[in-house]
C-alpha cells in the first residue's frame, strides 16, 4: 500500500509543478512569460516553425502534467512530461548544472521523476487503476524514446539556424 500511496505524492507533486510551469509560458501566469514572449524566445533560437515548438513545450508540460496528476493515460503524459523536460534541460545546458545560476538541475530532477512514474505506471489511486486503462508496459518506453527523437529534430534545427545565421554574417562582413 506505501508504493500506491508513494507514487500518488510523486504524480500529483510533479504535475501540478508541471502544469505550474506550462500555465506560466500558455498565459504568463505565475510571472511567466506568456505565449507571445515564449514564442519570441524560440524564434530567437532557430526553432522552426515556432508555433509547433512553442506548442509542444506547452502540451507536455500542461498536458503531461494534467496526466500525472490525475493518473490518466499515465505513460502518454509521462512521455510529454519528459519531451518538455529534456527541451528545457537543453535551453538551460549552458549555465551549468545549478539552478541557482539557471542551470539545468530542476528540468534534469523532473525528468528523471516523470520517468520513474511512466516506468512504475500511475499505481492504485489513479483514474487508470479506477477506470481499468491498463495499457501495455512497453509503451512508456516507446513514447519516451519518441519524445527525445522529436527534442533531437529540434536541437538539430536550432543548430542548422545558428549555422545559417553565422554564416550569413561571414558573409555580410
Amino acid at each position: 500500500m506505501s508504493i500506491a500511496w508513494a507514487l500518488l505524492l510523486l504524480r500529483v507533486i510533479v504535475g501540478v509543478t508541471l502544469i505550474g510551469h506550462g500555465t506560466q509560458k500558455a498565459f504568463g501566469w505565475f510571472g511567466g512569460p506568456g505565449y507571445a514572449k515564449l514564442q519570441q524566445g524560440f524564434r530567437a533560437q532557430g526553432y522552426r516553425p515556432v508555433q509547433l515548438w512553442t506548442g509542444l513545450v506547452i502540451l507536455g508540460e500542461v498536458g503531461g502534467g494534467l496526466s500525472l496528476v490525475f493518473g490518466l493515460l499515465t505513460p502518454l503524459g509521462a512521455a510529454g512530461a519528459l519531451g518538455a523536460m529534456v527541451m528545457a534541460v537543453k535551453m538551460h545546458w549552458s549555465k551549468g548544472f545549478f539552478s541557482a545560476k539557471g542551470g539545468f538541475e530542476y528540468p534534469l530532477a523532473l525528468a528523471a521523476m516523470s520517468v520513474a512514474v511512466g516506468l512504475a505506471g500511475a499505481g492504485a489511486y489513479s483514474l487508470d487503476a479506477l477506470l481499468g486503462i491498463t495499457l501495455p508496459q512497453p509503451l512508456f518506453a516507446i513514447l519516451a524514446l519518441a519524445a527525445i527523437i522529436v527534442d533531437v529534430i529540434g536541437m538539430l534545427i536550432t543548430r542548422s539556424a545558428a549555422a545559417t545565421s553565422q554564416s550569413g554574417k561571414a558573409h555580410a562582413a
